[in-house]
């Protein structure tokens, strides 16, 4: 049988390519620069998507999740406990820690990292449950050299802007920028920002269902 590419690849500094299965519907996964794994996909403990690229320098620890058709950029860095939904967007040297949950079609932009530990000492030590966790609601978009403290969710189709220092809970569809973060506007689905109407060129619109909780689409009749 001819080799086929592999739909799924763990790379420990490069990229592997043409790799030869005994079956079309086998998974291989290859951790570290060695083949790990290679089987059904259902059979497999690597709880990784179908039709996710691992890019080249790249660490997603055994005990991550991660969903399908994700991309992880070079040099980006997933740590066991962490959950990726599918269709996430994880640029160049991102870091994603134990307790971080990020659902789908969530970008993460090159060089922003998330927190685990409020209070860190390297003298004091502390477990896993110790941590506290982070969730990043649907469609989210956090930009470059952000820095999440950990603790807060971000919520769905929410925008942090570039650089901004986020210390507390974001709104649905809100817009956040700064050190810290602060309210800024509200953003559509598509990316645009929204009027005082709250309603979109693009067809959508949207109800304030508070200000902590943020918009909601808007019922149409």
């Amino acid at each position: 049988m001819a080799a086929v590419r592999a739909d799924l690849v763990f790379t420990g500094g490069r990229i592997w390519t043409g790799i030869e299965r005994r079956r079309p519907e086998d998974t291989l996964v290859v951790l570290d620069g060695r083949i790990a794994a290679i089987g059904p996909y259902d059979e497999l403990s690597w709880a990784v998507g179908p039709r996710t690229r691992v890019w080249a320098f790249a660490h997603v620890m055994a005990g991550a999740r991660v969903g399908a058709d994700c991309n992880i950029g070079d040099h980006a860095f997933i740590e066991s406990g962490a959950v990726l939904g599918d269709r996430v967007t994880v640029k160049n040297a991102v870091l994603v820690w134990d307790r971080v949950t990020v659902e789908d079609d969530v970008f993460l932009g090159p060089n922003m990292v998330f927190t685990n530990d409020l209070v860190p000492r390297n003298a004091f030590r502390k477990g896993p449950a110790s941590f506290l966790p982070t969730l990043v609601r649907r469609g989210a978009s956090i930009g470059a050299n952000v820095t999440v403290v950990c603790g807060i969710t971000i919520g769905e189709a929410a925008f942090v802007g570039a650089g901004a220092v986020v210390t507390h809970d974001v709104p649905a569809r809100a817009l956040v920028m700064g050190t810290p973060a602060r309210f800024a506007g509200w953003m559509c689905d598509c990316g645009e920002r929204l009027g005082d109407g709250l309603a979109c060129s693009c067809g959508r619109a949207f109800r304030l269902v508070s200000e902590s909780a943020g918009l909601a689409p808007k019922e149409t009749a």
